[in-house]
């Protein structure tokens, strides 16, 4: 029996549609305590990549040198697809402020979000480095979104 043209097409269009979606897709597993209740460490969880969702979604950014809050390499996150991510660390943090929108530093300054930026916070506020520290985090940081829990 001879396979068709569409038959072909078919299974061409498939094994393109697994690519795209391995470079879209990232199972992150999360350490650390910083994100409990809703996340707990060993959890995993797939990453949209290229997505940053509005305030209140959970996103992976990378984990900056956190002596000199700056990171070594180029941006991973988004527009990076190409860019390999297991050499990186990674947080899962919740999006807490948009560009423009104001919240109030540690030091008690009222300090607006730059364009460009997002305000990352950590459920569990006591065991989390986030923007408390850090301050906004670079977009092009932000691997994705957190799709869902596998």
């Amino acid at each position: 029996m001879r396979a068709g043209p569409l038959v072909l097409l078919g299974v061409g269009t498939l094994a393109c549609a697994v690519r795209m979606a391995r470079r879209r897709l990232v199972a992150v597993t999360v350490v650390g305590l910083s994100m409990q209740p809703a996340y707990q460490p060993g959890d995993r969880v797939l990453v949209l990549r290229g997505i940053v969702p509005r305030r209140g979604g959970v996103v992976v950014v990378e984990l900056p040198c956190t002596q000199r809050r700056a990171w070594d390499h180029p941006p991973a996150g988004l527009g990076s697809m190409r860019t390999p991510v297991t050499e990186r660390r990674w947080l899962v943090k919740r999006v807490a402020g948009e560009p423009g929108d104001t919240w109030v530093s540690p030091s008690g300054e009222s300090l607006r979000v730059p364009p460009g930026h997002v305000l990352l916070l950590g459920d569990n506020a006591p065991r989390s480095f986030d923007s408390r520290q850090m301050g906004p985090f670079p977009v092009n940081r932000v691997l994705g979104s957190v799709w869902r829990r596998l």
